[in-house]
């Protein structure tokens, strides 16, 4: 066993003595008779939608519902003590940490016995976020990506009325939009985001090769993300701190644009009525590429199941592309089979299809389970350089000597 395993086994069993006494121990098989499934989520939602699939099947599901904030413990607590449920939900950025930990039932040898769970189905990026080590770890649930978002009226008035197309158009745009005066911006960048500096990292042709570890980070292409990153800062282009919130300086004008998923377009109609007409989206600007991110959840088999049939026909009813339109009309959540896209509730809407336009040019991000403190330390090396007057080069050396050390 490797080091990287014996670790991370170490702080799961950690985490449970911290977390046991706050969590439940569900597991499949206690509780609950032989036609029972268990599913645990952070989707709301769930727990009404599934019953046309007890109506259908026979199988009463059990949804349990795990707030975001909570679902990682309750996971490894799950993982150590055996005692889980029979489907899990688990977020694409998490399936290197748990699949390595060996959470997951392999699906490969499964797969060919239900229709919708071939990997054709699927977007590819969306497929790769469930492969580990030769593993089927999962199957897609659901998917997102990010977008550029902005205001046509105010973006038509600096020459770009259906949006910047390539990074030098946003750049230009931006210079004009904050030269419009004091609390004038272009753009509310995603400070908080850890995804989003690799996305800009990918569109100057970077990408994260397992093999070389932080040396990757020694890339020039990853240099030009920083310095574009910055040059928002710098030139006042971007706001230096949080300011109002993004849907009330969407609404203003101060900040036309901004990067983020699917659940905005709902957000914008709710919050901010009187810009309706006034405002669309757009596919991520293009440098080398305009690749974005590929999010979303999928659905997996808990390793410790009895129930592997039963939670496979639920999978497979959850992969329908039916069931697929059926839970984006109730969750607003974007289907990660590919058919479902041909429905008019998603084909006739142009900001709905603007995004899976976005999905064929999308990445999945680095399947490591060092991938979140990477994120976060890449934030506060960023943090640095925009708000500390780090110098770049320098930044950049620290992040490597740091990155380093968590991936060893």
């Amino acid at each position: 066993m490797g080091k990287k395993r014996i670790g991370l086994i170490a702080g799961v069993m950690l985490a449970v003595m911290l977390v046991l006494g706050a969590c439940s121990s569900d597991s499949s098989g206690e509780g609950s008779d032989d036609n029972t499934i268990k599913v645990w989520t952070m989707s709301k939602a769930l727990k009404g939608f599934v019953k046309d699939y007890e109506k259908e099947s026979g199988v009463k599901v059990d949804v349990q519902v795990i707030p975001w904030e909570n679902a990682h413990d309750k996971l490894l607590t799950a993982v150590a003590s055996g005692k889980g449920p029979d489907v899990l939900q688990i977020g694409t950025t998490w399936v290197a940490e748990f699949a390595e930990a060996g959470t997951f039932l392999d699906l490969s040898d499964h797969i060919k016995d239900y229709d919708n769970l071939s990997p054709d189905n699927f977007y590819d990026s969306a497929i790769e976020t469930t492969q580990y080590k030769d593993q089927t770890i999962g199957i897609p649930w659901y998917v997102d990506t990010r977008l550029l978002y902005y205001r046509k009226d105010i973006l038509g008035e600096v020459g770009y009325p259906n949006g910047p197309e390539t990074w030098d158009d946003m750049i230009d745009a931006s210079e004009k939009l904050a030269a419009r005066g004091d609390g004038q911006y272009a753009l509310d960048m995603p400070a908080t985001d850890p995804q989003f500096p690799f996305m800009l990292a990918w569109q100057q042709g970077w990408d994260y090769d397992i093999d070389k570890g932080a040396e990757n980070f020694k890339e020039p292409s990853f240099k030009e993300a920083v310095k574009l990153h910055h040059l928002y800062y710098k030139e006042g282009y971007s706001q230096t701190g949080e300011g109002k919130e993004f849907f009330q300086s969407f609404s203003d004008g101060s900040k036309p644009m901004f990067f983020s998923g699917p659940w905005d377009i709902k957000t914008l109609k709710d919050r901010a009525p009187e810009i309706d007409g006034k405002w669309d989206v757009h596919v991520m600007p293009k440098a080398e590429n305009n690749k974005s991110m590929i999010g979303g959840a999928h659905l997996a088999v808990f390793n410790n199941s009895d129930k592997v049939d039963k939670s496979l026909d639920f999978i497979n009813w959850m992969a329908d592309p039916e069931t697929q339109v059926e839970w984006f009309k109730t969750n607003s959540e974007l289907p990660a089979n590919k058919a479902s896209w041909d429905d008019p509730a998603l084909a006739d809407d142009p900001k709905v299809s603007t995004f899976g336009e976005q999905l064929e040019s999308t990445q999945a991000l680095p399947l490591i389970p060092e991938y979140e403190r990477l994120g976060q330390e890449l934030l506060k090396t960023l943090e640095q350089i925009n708000r500390g007057g780090a110098d770049v080069d320098k930044a950049i050396k620290d992040y490597q000597s740091k990155a380093e050390k968590i991936l060893n």
